[in-house]
């Protein structure tokens, strides 16, 4: 069994990156019949487009058509399955009966996959929808591995799970909070994720006194919806015989999709490579500080081995800014061409990494516009602009800038490249008060993240080191 990454695509542009991180196939929708209005949904002509280019690369596209139908919904249904079947979309995902009914009528021979939105979580309901033609089981987001396994042992059709982005507050998306405080409604793909907002209390008699929403290990829990991250159980998860892997994210940055993408392609990869020369699969710590430098609330696991916890701190966060794509690089000059995404200012230190690409930093020591007038800063997005980079680049490769501030800031330490290797372990001897997150080995540059508690202890090991470190604060 070959195991599937399956990233979201909210847009053409994300498409492309989804495909060129690592995915294997992509999910998408059209401007009718889907579960996210509000993501830059695919017209026919962008589809086309899309499914043109994931086929070229051997990729698949998948089309959801999973919206909760009302009567008025199924007019122009045919006509639109028989559309996305001319384009040579490889499946439609659908979770109402009714449009299973119409599509397995008008495109009998389109693949479906049964929506996560369709709620199952047994085997005899896996089984029913096996026998209804289904060749995909999208199952939902509140099974445990153990269940996974019982189902995947009582059916004959590919399994596909969640394993990387938003859990809703509510079973497996069927939530009216969005449209009765917003009139948007979830179920037809315009959810204003109301459950992530602030909340308080406030008492009837003191009108104006707001009491704030607290969670700690006792409970006292109104919304708590933590983003999943199953990366360590990417080899559980393959051993249950899930086909498929799902990333959340339609109507997230290109940033997230291209990251997450390829951090649960590198586990899929590493895996299977580890069990074919008969080792232990490993996940690497590096993993996790990618998926550390995305917009993400604290992680958890989900039900895949229980219920959860009654988890505390709810706030997103965000380690570093996505400020950059790379379109071109010059190797004869030694310049790359950028897309800007967000400020780029002279004197910023700028992470960059990609498929290809080893994560290194730069400082903008000078930066040119397209007529080669020098700028201070770059302050439009998709403004096209070139910087000086020594180091070779590839087309798509991310560009994303440390934040400071918050729980957690960086260092920016130059020592001798020779000695970089020996950083980590002296700061590991001084009970890891800082983490060495990415390396230049030309300049000996070197991004340390620590806390407001340890940043000056780790100066202070930085100042005793028996070679010179020069470093400078955020």
């Amino acid at each position: 069994m070959t195991t599937e990454v399956l990233a979201p695509a909210g847009n053409l542009e994300k498409l492309i990156m989804a495909l060129h991180y690592g995915a294997d196939a992509v999910y998408l929708a059209g401007q009718a019949y889907g579960l996210r209005a509000f993501a830059d949904n695919f017209t026919l002509e962008e589809m086309a487009e899309g499914i043109g280019y994931a086929h070229e690369r051997g990729k698949k596209v998948y089309v959801t058509v999973n919206i909760f139908a009302h009567n008025r919904d199924f007019a122009g249904l045919s006509e639109y399955l028989q559309q996305l079947e001319a384009l040579g979309a490889d499946a439609i995902i659908v979770s109402d009966p009714g449009v299973i009914s119409v599509a397995r009528r008008v495109v009998p021979n389109l693949p479906i996959h049964i929506s996560t939105q369709a709620n199952v979580t047994n085997a005899e309901s896996a089984r029913f929808w096996a026998d209804q033609g289904a060749q995909r089981i999208v199952l939902a987001r509140e099974l445990s591995l153990d269940e996974i396994r019982e189902i995947r042992q009582a059916v004959d059709v590919e399994l596909e799970v969640f394993v990387h982005g938003a859990m809703c507050m509510s079973y497996s998306g069927r939530c009216m909070i969005s449209d009765y405080l917003t009139g948007r409604q979830a179920n037809k793909g315009e959810c204003a994720q109301a459950c992530r907002w602030k909340y308080a209390l406030m008492e009837e008699t003191r009108p104006g006194t707001y009491l704030p929403v607290e969670e700690d290990e006792r409970g006292s829990y109104v919304f708590n919806s933590r983003d999943l991250c199953l990366l360590q159980d990417i080899p559980a998860l393959l051993e249950a015989g899930v086909h498929s892997l799902k990333i959340e994210g339609r109507m997230k940055s290109v940033h997230y999709v291209a990251t997450v993408t390829q951090i649960y392609r590198r586990a899929v990869d590493r895996t299977l490579l580890a069990w074919s020369q008969g080792k232990e699969p490993r996940i690497e710590t590096s993993w996790w500080e990618e998926l550390g430098k995305i917009s993400h609330r604290p992680y958890t696991r989900g039900f895949l081995y229980g219920p959860p916890g009654q988890e505390p701190e709810i706030a997103y966060r965000r380690e570093y800014d996505f400020v950059g794509i790379v379109r071109r690089y010059d190797e004869q000059r030694r310049e790359a061409l950028i897309e800007v995404r967000n400020r780029i200012r002279l004197g910023d230190l700028l992470e960059i990494a990609g498929p290809s690409t080893a994560p290194s930093l730069l400082i903008v020591n000078e930066m040119w516009d397209e007529e080669g007038n020098p700028l201070e800063q770059a302050p439009r997005p998709h403004q096209r602009i070139t910087l000086k980079v020594h180091r070779t680049l590839a087309p798509l490769d991310l560009i994303r800038r440390p934040k400071s501030g918050g729980e957690e800031s960086f260092l920016k330490v130059r020592i001798n490249p020779s000695h970089i290797f020996y950083l980590d372990i002296i700061l590991e001897g001084f009970g890891h008060l800082g983490v060495p997150t990415t390396v230049d080995k030309e300049s000996g540059m070197v991004l340390i993240r620590t806390t407001p508690d340890t940043k000056e202890e780790v100066i202070r090991v930085l100042e005793s080191l028996p070679w010179p470190a020069q470093w400078e604060q955020d």
